[in-house]
């Protein structure tokens, strides 16, 4: 039961991976699981036999549970997948005259954004991003608008009628208008927009988009403020679609409630309210936050390494200091530099459906990023997958049972996968099937364990200082083979690991950034250097920004007297001589007087020694205000995990399983290991290695030299 609360609220959380679609529910006191195979043809369908299977595990029909769910929370994958894709729709793009080749010159970084550091190294193959608008579905409009807001050349109106009339005589299925200075001023934009409802009516009826750039992001930089609004309305239409389909699936089958959507800003929003750019990378952000909640609630922790191996993706995220980072300076999805606030992660191609290959070049072995996905999936999955990957290879050394994978529902073929990894990897390497699998897993686990050394290095921190968070399908499986590099202090996985980013939806609440450039210093540049913030300004922007979220917050249904939402702030500063911001959590809301002035100050002073080191800071160097980001959360009741009394050391008779030969380099070869049923591990079982514990939809091997203890939780915590 949450605390502070009477009563369960009833959960469904569904989470829709590359490989498997993950449920977690919260039933009138109960938690349940269950996780099916993503069907990419029509994502309801795997959507909805996770419920299904999980209403079995309750004994209820799948009627009952929708009729009784109090919200479901659904992270989609829908805007990822439709961009690697490049399946989004022909777009327009109106801007202003003379800046419609902006997109397409970017910014000097445009050329390797994106990019992983092996395909930045090869800089003659390196080339720019094949841009989402063509130059023939770009246009020009007169008018001007300059950077203090003011009209300086008025909308030519005819001008926008012919440019509109061309773009839809070139069938573009939806427009973007992003103009000079439209954060500050936008009634060009919006004037825009009422031409083309006047001149095309059936935009309107015909689900034709029109996206105003600062309504997506209103903030200073043309070319990341009108990237973000192309990939919005790139991603919008099929984000729609597909969305609509399944809510009204749930409500035929007795879901009566609003279907909420998992953003990237690590809350919850209205599906009819969500804009598709922060649906983009919502999975991981999931998981982030549920690693967050359980840090703190249960276990105690500030520094975590949240690491997510599925079928597809190995997603990395990192707590310091009992936080998550969020992006503060232009963070790229896919190609394209946006500056749209987020909660940072890191995803690398590596999961279990990750496809070996030999580089024709070099003749070495690389593992993903190309991944077989759920269908046709590996070759041990016998649906007329071709290709050698990480499953297929955790299969021939012995670490997954054919007969009880995904809880015996899919029987694997070691025949078929001995011969693809033959075939394909092998023989071209001339070693033996048993060799060239052990490649694939140190490789990926290599690849895996450098990924997170990089990103907790490149920010200054010591891994080892770390406690180290493994879940998602294959994480047990290939834990203890990063952890190798990682060498933090523990690892913990969970009971409910395979489906943990369906967990940390769970957890969430409502939240909602809303973000404003505005130019404000805070102290003149000089000896004297006073604080000259104008207090009046500085109120204006944020209360504008706080009815922003209220408004919104009332759409989507909820009742902000009796869920009054809890208001944060966080500012970008900077000197006054420097490009680059620090963001800062703002020591206060409101300014009222000089001391708030003062701890604003202090706080940008703090945060920069921090970042830069103290000799870097310039006290005579002016401190300026570049940009406010509100944080508006309405708290939701959580989950507590239940606790168990400690038993015994050694496991039950009924979790031992017998044993079966798995593969360990440190014993020379193949070992007759113990096998133990995850599901019947006590609280305060002792296992020591070489030991694979098998769950119904993960396996955990736990190689020669490590010890597990299973906690009060049924978790289980790696030495």
């Amino acid at each position: 039961m949450s605390e502070g609360s009477k009563k369960w609220i009833n959960s469904i959380d569904v989470d829709i991976g590359g490989t498997f679609t993950d449920c977690f529910v919260v039933f009138e006191g109960k938690i349940a699981f269950a996780k099916a195979y993503t069907t990419p043809y029509n994502l309801s369908i795997g959507f909805m036999r996770a419920i299904e299977d999980v209403a079995k595990k309750l004994k209820i029909s799948v009627t009952e549970l929708l009729n009784k769910t109090d919200i479901i929370r659904y992270s989609t994958t829908i805007a990822m997948n439709r961009l690697i894709e490049r399946k989004g729709p022909r777009l327009g793009l109106i801007t202003t005259e003379g800046f419609e080749d902006m997109i397409l010159i970017g910014k000097g970084s445009q050329w390797q954004d994106g990019l992983k550091v092996r395909e930045k190294i090869a800089l003659p193959l390196v080339s720019k991003p094949e841009p989402l608008i063509p130059r023939k579905l770009i246009v020009g409009v007169r008018e001007r608008i300059d950077c203090f807001g003011n009209v300086v050349v008025p909308l030519d109106e005819e001008d926008v009628r012919n440019k509109v009339r061309y773009l839809v005589n070139q069938g573009v299925r939806g427009i973007v208008v992003s103009l000079l200075w439209s954060f500050l001023n936008p009634v060009h934009e919006l004037r825009v927009r009422e031409i083309i409802y006047e001149e095309y009516p059936e935009f309107y009826a015909g689900n034709v988009s029109v996206v105003l750039s600062h309504e997506v992001l209103p903030k200073i930089g043309e070319y990341p403020r009108t990237m973000a609004a192309i990939l919005n309305a790139y991603l919008h239409r099929s984000m729609r679609e597909e969305l609509t389909s399944l809510y009204n699936e749930l409500r035929r089958r007795g879901y009566k409630r609003p279907l909420r959507i998992v953003h990237n800003t690590g809350g919850i929003g209205d599906l009819f309210t969500t804009t598709a750019i922060r649906t983009y990378n919502c999975g991981p952000i999931a998981g982030l936050i549920g690693s967050l909640y359980v840090a703190k609630e249960f276990y105690g922790l500030e520094n975590v390494i949240a690491t997510d191996m599925g079928g597809t993706s190995f997603d990395i995220g990192l707590l310091i200091a009992g936080k998550v980072p969020v992006y503060t300076w232009e963070p790229v999805i896919d190609r394209w530099l946006v500056g749209l606030s987020y909660l940072e992660s890191k995803s690398i191609g590596a999961g279990g459906g990750s496809i070996a290959w030999i580089h024709p070049a070099y003749k070495t072995l690389h593992v993903g990023p190309q991944s077989a996905g759920s269908f046709p999936g590996p070759a041990c999955y016998d649906r007329g997958g071709e290709e050698p990957t990480v499953t297929d290879a955790d299969l021939v050394l012995g670490y997954l049972n054919p007969e009880y994978y995904f809880g015996g529902r899919t029987k694997l073929n070691m025949e078929k996968a001995r011969k693809v990894i033959e075939e394909k990897l092998a023989k071209p390497l001339g070693v033996d099937v048993t060799e060239a699998a052990y490649m694939i897993k140190r490789v990926v686990d290599g690849n895996m364990g450098g990924a997170i050394v990089r990103e907790t290095a490149l920010r200054g921190y010591d891994p080892k200082e770390f406690v180290l968070f493994a879940y998602g399908g294959a994480g047990p499986t290939h834990v203890c083979g990063y952890m190798e590099y990682v060498k933090p202090k523990r690892s913990i996985v969970f009971t409910f690991s395979p489906v943990f980013c369906a967990f940390g939806s769970s957890v969430l609440d409502f939240v909602h950034f809303y973000e404003r450039s505005i130019r404000l210093y805070v102290r003149e540049p000089g000896i004297e250097h006073k604080f000259v913030l104008e207090t009046e300004k500085f109120n204006e922007v944020v209360m504008d920004l706080q009815e922003n979220a209220l408004k919104e917050l009332k759409a989507e249904g909820i009742d902000i007297e009796v869920y009054p939402p809890i208001f944060s702030l966080e500012l970008d500063m900077r000197f006054a001589q420097q490009i680059h911001v620090v963001r800062i959590p703002s020591p206060r809301i409101l300014i009222k007087n000089h001391d708030d002035v003062k701890a604003v100050y202090e706080a940008f002073i703090q945060q920069y020694a921090i970042q830069h080191g103290a000799l870097a800071v310039d006290p005579y160097g002016g401190v300026v205000i570049e940009g406010m980001l509100l944080k508006a959360i309405v708290p939701l009741p959580k989950i507590r995990l239940p606790t168990y009394p400690k038993g015994n050391k050694d496991p039950s008779p009924r979790a031992y399983k017998g044993k079966r030969p798995a593969y360990f380099e440190e014993l020379g070869g193949f070992y007759n290991t113990p096998c133990f049923q995850w599901d019947f591990l006590e609280s305060g079982n002792r296992i020591e290695g070489p030991a694979i514990i098998e769950g119904e939809y993960s396996t955990l091997i736990l190689p020669p030299g490590r010890t597990l203890n299973v906690d009060e939780y049924l978790n289980i915590v790696i030495e």
